[in-house]
């Protein structure tokens, strides 16, 4: 997911770990450290969407943007603020990016190695980096190595090994210490052939979050922190999800994976600039081209997961239609089985009951006049509309997104709660302000106190840990 938000390969974030660890072994570290170099690789872009809002402020793309710093082509950045913001806004979406990753690597329960490494991930050798500007040997080598090898898989792609040997030396001694330029340096064509073969990379110490059982919930939400009008998007689909499943009579194990496909269905999202999902008018062509392949990215991303496989399909069938219209496959009624044909009627659902950049939502009678026609013209499954159409009528599915005050046991007060959902859509301390009827202040002093008592910094860090404790 992170890669596709950087604007990389899918499998960047893999060959960069392989690399680090093959750094580390040459330097002698031992197995514990170099795991710890693995897993800081693997989740160094898991903080990406986080902070997708306040990057595509400064910029045009967050997406093609950020693929253009890191192949140092700062002229196609498509800066939009004043060069003298620069370093105030960078340090604020670095800070944001290493706080959830740290919150994202405790829940899968890594050690405080890795959690300290991916709190450091934009700092510099010289001291110059970000967000707290630490130097020198303070910075875990983890971090040296990741950066140093993100490089090398980055610049030896972009402009060939010599020339990517040329650009490491001048950063030396300024992003990461000399001595490791040198060695990997001195390596890296013979690394990168190895590399390059054919064949499964996957490094020999799969400890950690590599082969852990994660809850999917964890990645739904990160998924959805990349556009704050999609909070508890991915976890609301694959509730209604779970309830059409079964009063469609699908196999248990089936009603599973649709359910663990819906929290993944938004995936391939990530990959598209927030400036096309965020435009209130029609999408251009180009535009509209990058849309229909979000799926696609959603299939290749989670289908590198082999556990996932099945999910990885089903998941990116989201918005396929029966009639071939859908994308990306535009897949045909024969093309897809039961278990295919729940997301598509239940995404389309719960997007027509929420507002979108470009339209309101839409009330209820009309949302249920859409998918009745959508099925009579052949493009949804009549069963599955029928089912989901069926419990909308039994439990009101039209104010699952609506403002309310949540349960009373919580660490939260409901005034708070209803703040924390208010600022995790978007929402400015004005802009809640008057949806709430009480003065910015107000909302500025309960988004301290929730803040605090959710020991995090962030809009998007509140977000993330509210919605794991239920609170959104």
């Amino acid at each position: 997911m992170g890669d596709l938000s950087m604007g990389q390969p899918a499998d960047h974030s893999r060959r960069v770990a392989w690399l680090a660890q093959r750094a580390g072994f040459e330097l002698g570290l031992d197995a514990q450290a170099c795991e710890c170099i693995y897993q800081t690789a693997v989740l160094r872009w898991v903080g990406c969407t986080a902070n997708a809002t306040e990057v595509s402020a400064a910029i045009t793309d967050d997406v093609l943007g950020r693929a253009a710093v890191m192949a140092l082509r700062p002229q196609d950045m498509g800066l939009l603020i004043s060069p003298s913001k620069v370093v105030r806004h960078t340090q604020e979406i670095s800070a944001i990016h290493c706080e959830i990753s740290v919150i994202i690597a405790s829940a899968l329960g890594l050690g405080e190695p890795v959690t300290a490494a991916l709190a450091c991930l934009f700092e510099t050798w010289d001291g110059n980096g970000y967000p707290r500007g630490i130097q020198g040997d303070d910075i875990p080598i983890a971090v040296m190595l990741v950066v140093l090898c993100g490089d090398v898989e980055i610049l030896s792609r972009e402009y060939g090994v010599a020339q990517a040997q040329q650009f490491l030396q001048l950063r030396a001694d300024a992003v990461y210490p000399r001595r490791l330029v040198n060695l990997v340096s001195s390596r890296m064509q013979s690394w990168l052939n190895e590399l390059n073969v054919p064949g499964d990379f996957t490094h020999p110490t799969s400890e950690g979050a590599a082969d852990s059982v994660v809850d999917l919930s964890l990645l739904a939400d990160a998924i959805d922190l990349k556009l704050p009008w999609l909070t508890g998007h991915s976890r609301r689909v694959a509730q209604l999800a779970a309830t059409v499943a079964a009063q469609t009579g699908l196999p248990l194990a089936v009603q599973n994976s649709v359910v663990r496909a819906a929290l993944l269905h938004g995936m391939g999202r990530v990959a598209i600039p927030n400036a096309v999902w965020n435009r209130t008018g029609p999408l251009t062509h180009a535009d509209w081209e990058r849309v229909r392949l979000s799926p696609y990215w959603t299939a290749r991303v989670a289908g590198q997961i082999k556990s996932l496989e099945v999910e990885a399909d089903i998941a990116s069938h989201a918005y396929e239609r029966l009639d071939g219209s859908g994308y990306y496959r535009a897949a045909r009624n024969a093309a897809t089985s039961p278990a295919h044909r729940v997301l598509p009627v239940v995404t389309t659902w719960l997007a027509l009951l929420s507002p979108r950049p470009w339209r309101a939502a839409m009330d209820q009678d009309a949302a249920v006049d859409h998918l009745q026609k959508q099925a009579s013209l052949g493009r949804f499954d009549p069963k599955i509309t029928d089912a989901l159409l069926g419990s909308a009528r039994s439990s009101n599915w039209a104010a699952s997104n609506a403002l309310e005050a949540r349960p009373t046991q919580s660490i939260l007060t409901a005034r708070e709660c209803e703040v924390l959902h208010c600022i995790s859509q978007g929402q400015s301390n004005k802009e809640a302000a008057r949806v709430l009827g009480i003065s910015p202040s107000t909302v500025r002093a309960h988004c301290e106190n929730v803040f605090r008592k959710l020991d995090c910094k962030s809009r998007a860090a509140a977000t993330l840990k509210a919605a794991s404790l239920g609170l959104l």
